[in-house]
């Protein structure tokens, strides 16, 4: 489904990713684990198109198609998701309006007609049912006022409603307190399957006792240093990420 090939980029002349290679079967789901400023939100970034970042080097694959070479929407019409780090507040826009947009977006890239209003809002419920938003919310800002656990279960709310093809997940669970971080890996299990994947970027092994990735790569100093199972995990939390 993705393939990356010693992928070089760089952000404001400074380059942080130094030869990254990587490669995603469909059904799979991989975690990205490694110290501060190792490179593992630029991967996300430049994965998803987001300006400021310079791929200097290198390829990216995805299902086939040159992924480098399309524009952030397309590549969101194409089936990736990307959860953030640190969710923005969008001031004057509802929660049911950005999600009306851009499931329909996403619908007229497939060449589908426009969700109706019922069918869109009882998705909408069932969907916020799921993360155990409150229904109230739908007619809230988009994350004006949240709470961060409350932010972040917006993030895996979202990825319900788009049922993306590859999600990745950029410390979504950094800052979350148990119960949220239950409702995040209950997102994420809830969309497994043989064709769909996921990358996982996480500091901690606490989400990943909820997801079993099937693959975990250690990224240090801008390229995958390591790559594993399960051991890998238990071997940074007893040791950190200097033992690489």
């Amino acid at each position: 489904m993705l393939e990356i090939k010693n992928l070089h980029a760089s952000v404001e002349d400074k380059e942080i990713l130094k030869g990254v290679n990587l490669s995603i079967g469909p059904g799979e789901v991989h975690a990205i684990m490694g110290p501060n400023g190792a490179g593992k939100s630029t991967l996300s970034a430049v994965l998803t198109g987001r300006p400021g970042y310079v791929v200097t080097e290198g390829s990216a694959t995805y299902k086939g198609q040159d992924l480098l070479a399309m524009s952030p929407e397309e590549r969101a019409w194409a089936g990736l998701f990307l959860s953030f780090q640190y969710p923005i507040e969008i001031p004057g826009v509802s929660i049911t309006a950005f999600m009306k947009a851009a499931v329909n977006a996403k619908r007229k890239a497939a060449g589908l007609p426009e969700m109706k209003t019922s069918d869109f809002l009882k998705l909408m419920k069932e969907k916020m049912a799921f993360v155990k938003m409150k229904p109230e919310l739908m007619k809230r800002e988009m994350n004006v006022g949240f709470s961060g656990g409350e932010k972040k279960r917006n993030e895996i709310f979202q990825m319900a409603m788009l049922d993306p093809v590859l999600s990745i997940l950029d410390e979504t669970d950094s800052g979350l307190d148990v119960d949220a971080l239950k409702i995040v890996a209950d997102g994420v299990n809830a969309l497994r399957s043989p064709e769909k994947s996921a990358i996982i970027i996480t500091h901690y092994h606490k989400l990943l006792e909820y997801v079993q990735p099937d693959v975990v790569h250690v990224l240090k100093d801008g390229h995958i240093v390591c790559s594993g199972g399960r051991e890998l995990i238990d071997a940074i939390e007893s040791k950190g990420f200097e033992q690489f």
